[in-house]
């Protein structure tokens, strides 16, 4: 796979580049609430500029919009901000500039299309704003998408050195004997057991300790016979759970006491109760202190964390206690710790939480997750080719 430093030595001077960027962060109204992704790019953007690129056009989706413009789904916002933390202006779709971002690509149906004319036509499109195509859009090389797969098949292809970082980290946590160092912890949480489960069937062989909170822990307890209440149950994964919990043995930590409530609300009345004690009618939104306490105590010593998904409800307020605690203690060890991107990385800044605490923050979840899965990511097939 070619890098953008083989793109700088080959000389960029004078030509265009067109680079997908993974600027998809989490909007309220017209405010972002969290631009680390925009951030994230910012080292390869400034590399091209000062290697004198004639035009740097950056495409990037947000949200999922149903393949036609929605003003919900803009990315003017993103511009304003990329321009802010550049120091130079960011002309915005269409509009002239040596710098441009165009609008989320996802308003045309042909980005996302399974029909594979319909991609490349659109591909095509894209590709006629560069005459070198750069990907560090490590949290979209998992979609075969027009501007992910495509579009490198049409240009002169190059890893940002987003992507090129990310492999790089992401290697050392496959689980392999000579990459890893041991002892090695993996902390999942988030809602859905079958979005992880093949993470999971993955990393179980390889890991010393499995710790599991979450809205997902709740399958996991019910397999072991708890009652969970109203709490988030995927019943047609139970089995599954069971199989794994037999072949994990001690290698998989449960919470042993977890924080419910009557509803799913920051003015809730919520209460800390035992696994086996959790009532009838409240639902469970966090993992308790003594699962908090649990959880660092397998942290101790490891020299390799691999954190995704928060342990609770962490936006509001009395459900934030166990992923701050949890996110507190792979700061303390000793070693290498890695968080999985999406709603972790967004939890470490909501919770003020030191990011230079962790070896390195993801940029992508779905796509961290799938290449710990050992699945080949469309886009990096791509930039291989």
């Amino acid at each position: 796979m070619k890098t953008l430093d083989d793109l700088l030595s080959e000389g960029v001077a004078g030509r265009r580049v067109l680079l997908r960027a993974d600027l998809n962060v989490p909007l309220d109204g017209d405010k972002i609430t969290d631009d680390g992704r925009i951030r994230a790019v910012l080292p390869t953007i400034n590399a091209l500029r000062e290697a004198g690129a004639a035009k740097i056009t950056v495409m990037s989706h947000l949200g999922r919009p149903k393949g036609e413009p929605d003003p919900k789904y803009t990315l003017a916002p993103v511009a304003a901000r990329l321009s802010e933390l550049l120091g130079a202006p960011v002309a915005f779709n269409g509009e002239d500039g040596d710098l441009v971002l165009l609008e989320n690509l996802r308003f045309n149906a042909g980005e996302t299309s399974k029909d594979e004319a319909a991609r490349k036509a659109f591909a095509q499109e894209l590709a006629a704003h560069g005459d070198v195509y750069v990907d560090d859009a490590f949290g979209a090389v998992h979609r075969k998408h027009a501007s992910v797969f495509d579009v490198a098949g049409l240009l002169p292809h190059y890893s940002g050195y987003l992507v090129a970082k990310e492999l790089e980290v992401l290697s050392k946590l496959t689980g392999d004997l000579d990459g890893t160092e041991r002892p090695y912890v993996v902390i999942l949480g988030g809602s859905k057991v079958s979005d992880k489960l093949a993470v999971i069937e993955a990393l179980l062989p390889k890991v010393d300790k499995l710790l599991i909170g979450g809205g997902m822990c709740f399958t996991f307890l019910k397999a072991q016979g708890h009652e969970v209440g109203k709490s988030l149950l995927q019943d047609e994964m139970v089995d599954t759970c069971k199989d794994l919990l037999q072949r994990g043995g001690d290698k998989i930590v449960l919470p042993t006491d977890v924080v419910t409530a009557d509803k799913f609300a920051a003015d809730a009345a919520t209460q800390t109760v035992g696994v086996d004690a959790i009532p009838a009618g409240e639902l469970g939104l966090d993992i308790g202190p003594e699962s908090v306490a649990a959880f660092a105590a397998a942290l101790d010593g490891a020299k390799t964390v691999f954190w995704n998904g928060p342990m609770g409800v962490f936006e509001l307020a009395p459900f934030a206690a166990g992923t701050r605690g949890v996110a507190e203690a792979i700061t303390k060890i000793d070693g290498f710790s890695v968080v999985g991107g999406g709603d972790s990385a967004a939890a470490v800044r909501a919770l003020g939480i030191p990011e230079d605490g962790f070896s390195h923050i993801s940029t992508g979840g779905g796509a961290s997750l799938e290449f710990l899965e050992g699945k080949a990511l469309p886009g990096i097939t791509a930039l291989e080719a």
